[in-house]
């Protein structure tokens, strides 16, 4: 952690249930400028949950989060409507809408995330007709063409290949490494994590059966 900076985002005491499932319970992280932060564990253990809160989607029944910075999400296995006639073009320009830059920049910066993400020369083909790893990298270069200061992302390796996780993988250090933005996302690969400058396990507390408790484990990134 670095002590001259602060976190990007600050969150304390985070608790969330379902009805009455608690899924999150007094979960601690923060998430610093320049750094990868991978957040791990087992299926219901709060992972999804966990990004949606610090992304500001739900907002926690108890606990607090501080933000510093606008922030990117990437959903996992973004849902399309078949009668939605968006491109991955139109799709990555949205990540544009907002940001005080021109016309051409703005369009310089699309075909270059398009670009980046591996979907060169399917910049007009429709979202609906794309595999879901390839709708995922669409909607990565998405948040990459926002420049947001934080980036958040649930399973963003979902539905893709080894050459494709490798990509996405050194995309996200490149933009802690490059543009110094705060990155977070959360995932079950191994090799992902080892990616991460920091890794956030959830894990079900034995004194709250159920409820996950949260603790951090810095890792240099490999």
């Amino acid at each position: 952690m670095n002590s001259l900076t602060a976190p990007a985002i600050s969150a304390r005491g985070l608790c969330y249930a379902y009805g009455e499932r608690v899924v999150l319970h007094e979960a601690c992280l923060d998430l610093e400028p320049g750094f990868v932060t991978g957040i791990a564990g087992p299926n219901g253990s709060g992972k999804s949950t966990l990004i949606e809160l610090l992304a500001g989607v739900r907002t926690p029944h108890r606990g607090s989060i501080r933000r510093l910075g606008s922030v990117s999400l990437v959903v996992q296995r973004p849902a399309v409507p078949e009668t939605l006639p968006l491109t991955v073009r139109d799709t990555v320009s949205m990540g544009t809408w907002g940001r005080r830059v021109g016309r051409r920049q703005a369009r310089k910066t699309v075909s270059e995330m398009i670009d980046t993400v591996g979907l060169a020369g399917l910049d007009y083909r429709p979202l609906t007709e794309l595999s879901g790893g390839q709708r995922q990298r669409a909607f990565l270069a998405q948040a990459l063409a926002s420049s947001a200061d934080i980036v958040l992302m649930d399973e963003p390796d979902t539905g893709l290949d080894t050459a494709s996780r490798l990509r996405i993988h050194e995309l996200l250090v490149n933009q802690a490494a490059d543009r110094g933005a705060a990155v977070g996302f959360a995932t079950h690969d191994e090799n992902f994590l080892a990616a991460a400058d920091h890794v956030v396990l959830l894990d079900v507390a034995q004194h709250h059966p159920g409820e996950p408790a949260s603790s951090a484990h810095p890792r240099g990134r490999g």
